[in-house]
């Protein structure tokens, strides 16, 4: 098996095993309205086997970020369409990522009257609103009434984002997000049936991936997790504990039958990813993170050795557009402009230079 093979994941068609890192790039309307800027960007990036898509909010109460885009509003729906047909015409296969912020966010940027997480805690630090920076506020405690009210807008937006055209979704599990924040016990201070134990903890993650199989197919349903990624607070750092919590979480996914597994660490091919892998039964794809950059090497022999059956770039996709075509020429990449990753114009984001442009000395 090679990274330049194609796969399929369920009902999902890859033309090969670089998979499109979920990136935010802040560049919808402040409506969560998703722009023209954003279809190209999209379909010049068709190439990799899949795309998934930036964390999109399926709720108000779970947008993070001022220019993140929602799958909510019938305005919302429609913009999407015509990205998903741009890739699709491109060849390319895409999923929408559903993000929900939970206590990462501030009703001055989603216009939400609260924030919302498992616990009554905040989140550290600050965060960037239109008014300036903010302290993250306290999370209101998700009450056993309110959570499967939470499970069903993530099952409705997953059904969005199918009459929107992707091909199928990606809940986010990971990054200190709602989902990953049920996970921790220092995020999750629950004692009821969803808190405590490392299953009580898991319980939540299974429920909404559960309802969004249900929704839209199980062969059209992912997750990303980054067990201890230890970051905005969402800390896992007894390695027993996190091994049972992530052993739950894996269990319950088993009998669904998910089109893939998203695992976000800094060894892939460590005991605890392949544990995960091995439990939950679905295709693997793997990503390293945010502080290791990964190589055509790396993504390579993740492949080429079997600790992955695909590989998510951020970073390097990017820069190059056309990075599956890059890598199997060995040409050379375009650096990326960090400064312009986050941003509302099309500078830094849909103008990189494609190496067809490059070698016409366009």
């Amino acid at each position: 098996m090679t990274l330049y093979e194609s796969a399929v994941f369920g009902a999902l068609q890859l033309s090969n095993r670089v998979v499109m890192a979920p990136l935010t790039r802040t560049r919808a309307d402040d409506d969560g309205v998703p722009t023209a800027t954003m279809e190209e960007y999209y379909r010049q990036r068709a190439g990799q086997g899949l795309i998934i898509s930036e964390g999109v909010w399926p709720v108000a109460e779970g947008k993070s970020y001022p220019g993140q885009p929602g799958i909510v509003t019938p305005a919302q729906i429609e913009a999407w369409k015509p990205i998903t047909e741009a890739v699709h015409d491109a060849g390319g296969t895409i999923v929408m990522q559903l993000m929900h912020g939970g206590r990462v966010g501030h009703p001055a940027i989603s216009g939400a009257a609260r924030v919302v997480g498992p616990s009554a805690l905040a989140a550290p630090g600050q965060t960037r609103t239109p008014e300036g920076k903010a302290d993250l506020p306290v999370a209101h405690a998700l009450t056993l009434d309110e959570i499967p009210e939470v499970v069903e807008q993530f099952a409705q937006a997953a059904r969005n984002a199918i009459a929107a055209g992707f091909d199928g979704v990606e809940v986010h599990g990971a990054n200190g997000y709602l989902v990953h924040e049920f996970l921790s016990p220092v995020s999750n201070i629950r004692d009821d049936r969803y808190g405590g134990s490392p299953e009580n903890r898991a319980r939540f993650a299974i429920e909404v991936t559960a309802a969004v199989a249900a929704a839209v197919g199980a062969d059209r349903t992912g997750i990303r997790l980054s067990p201890q990624h230890n970051i905005q607070g969402v800390l896992e750092e007894d390695d027993a504990d996190v091994r049972a919590t992530y052993t739950a979480v894996a269990e319950g996914f088993a009998p669904l039958g998910l089109a893939f597994i998203d695992v976000l660490n800094a060894d892939p091919a460590g005991e605890l990813v392949q544990h995960i892998r091995r439990t939950a039964g679905a295709p693997l794809i793997v990503n390293t993170g945010f502080t290791l950059e990964t190589t055509r090497e790396d993504a390579e022999a993740l492949v080429a050795d079997g600790w992955a059956d695909a590989v998510a770039v951020g970073r390097p996709v990017i820069a190059n557009p056309d990075l599956v075509e890059r890598w199997i020429q060995g040409a050379e990449l375009n650096d990326p402009r960090p400064e312009l990753f986050y941003g509302r114009t099309a500078e830094g984001y849909s103008d990189y230079p494609s190496l067809e442009s490059v070698r016409a000395g366009v």
